[in-house]
């Protein structure tokens, strides 16, 4: 167990990742949000190397997946830069975010430029320009810029400034398809923020039968007896969905016998693993044109809704759809009460997905807090849901771990 100056325990699990989009909605990176250091940063520990190393070990070790073969972005604290702290990490798999807010002083300056010439990449964030930074220039690789503090408008100007140089510029709290089409416009190069979960603006209402199917089936599997008739005649309905489902059983090393029906298929899956095939094939298919970060955070949710939820048989179920479904709206671009009026959940779900309302509904708003690292809501949610001794942190690093293994 690790502790910082306050001597207060530091839990490797009370981190967030939150993630970092490019132009073409890639993820191409996370900015790591720590519950215990100074406005999320990374916290100050004591300036021991074996503490160090092995925090280093857990993020940015082969054995570790909280990366996910992306870069990491992590804010360290102007005393753990000046005690060289960054230089215990990886160069190849982290960026050094330093804040604008520091005091752009000698000493920071010359700890910056060392860090450069060692090949570490440099970025300045919440960042409004200003002429003690100039110097700084020549050795930033990225600068992060909110336009919730600076408006777009003054940004121009200033990404221009930049447009022959190697600098890229970062937008953060992008939280609508309308902000982030903005900062493109303006000439940012990346993005983060939750924009990608929201619905594009809305132009039709039209909600294909293959996506009401795969819903429906997604309700099926989330109950504790599942139907497998109902199953059955969901899946024999649709030629592509029948045609996956035997790709994957067929492609078992352990298969003994020829399948011979798709009764005999689905029994031979599992309910753990036709979950799993239900849930891949609901949200890689229902819509073309979304990013891959939607989905993860869909399936990521569902997860993390049912693993707190874990010892309540009643909810355990309705958890994990509520969370692969809070994002339904915004893959479909279609609003909650459109479809629901296609698909039939129970009243409880209904609740949630719609109005955040029951004990549903109130999970679904403390994991939504947790992803933002709103530690106060978090802490309140908990309270009120009876879940204080319930481990969030690990259950969010395993709803992590099944999530990258799933788009692995």
């Amino acid at each position: 167990m690790l502790s910082f100056s306050s001597g207060e325990p530091f839990m490797f699990g009370d981190v967030v990742r939150q993630p970092i989009l490019d132009k073409n909605l890639n993820l191409i990176a996370y900015e790591f949000l720590f519950k215990e250091g100074v406005k999320n940063s990374y916290p100050l520990v004591d300036n021991d190397s074996d503490t160090i190393q092995l925090f280093s070990e857990h993020f940015f070790s082969s054995a570790s997946n909280i990366l996910d073969n992306k870069l990491g972005f992590i804010n360290f604290p102007y005393q753990s830069i000046l005690g060289e702290i960054p230089k215990m990490f990886p160069k190849d798999k982290m960026v050094i975010e330093i804040l604008g807010s520091y005091e752009a002083s000698d000493i920071l300056f010359n700890q910056i430029e060392s860090l450069k010439n060692d090949g570490y990449i440099i970025a300045l964030d919440d960042f409004i320009p200003a002429k003690k930074w100039e110097r700084f220039f020549p050795f930033v690789d990225i600068i992060k810029l909110d336009t919730t503090l600076i408006s777009i408008k003054e940004c121009i100007p200033f990404i221009n400034r930049f447009i022959n140089s190697d600098i890229k510029f970062l937008s953060e709290k992008v939280e609508t398809y309308d902000e982030y089409q903005d900062a493109l416009d303006a000439g940012f190069d990346y993005f983060q923020g939750y924009f990608f979960s929201k619905p594009k603006v809305i132009k039709k209402q039209v909600i294909y039968s293959s996506i009401v199917a795969l819903t429906e089936l997604a309700n099926i599997i989330s109950k504790d007896q599942i139907d497998y008739s109902a199953v059955e005649k969901i899946i024999t309905s649709d030629v592509a969905l029948s045609y996956k489902l035997l790709l994957l059983v067929n492609s078992s090393s352990n298969i003994i016998a020829k399948i011979t029906s798709f009764r005999q298929a689905i029994s031979y899956l599992g309910e753990k693993k036709l979950r799993q095939f239900v849930t891949f094939i609901l949200i890689s298919s229902v819509q073309e044109g979304k990013p891959e970060a939607l989905y993860r955070l869909s399936i990521q949710r569902a997860h993390f809704c049912e693993l707190i939820m874990n010892n309540d048989k009643q909810l355990r179920g309705k958890a994990f759809l509520i969370g692969i479904f809070s994002l339904l709206d915004s893959i479909l671009d279609q609003p909650f009460d459109v479809i629901l009026k296609k698909i039939s959940f129970d009243e409880e779900v209904k609740l949630a997905l719609l109005f955040r309302d029951g004990k549903l509904g109130k999970l679904l708003l403390l994991v939504m807090a947790y992803e933002k690292a709103d530690w106060d809501v978090v802490q309140e949610l908990s309270l009120y849901l009876g879940l204080t001794k319930i481990n969030l942190a690990g259950c969010y690093q395993d709803s992590l771990s099944l999530t990258d293994e799933l788009f692995s």
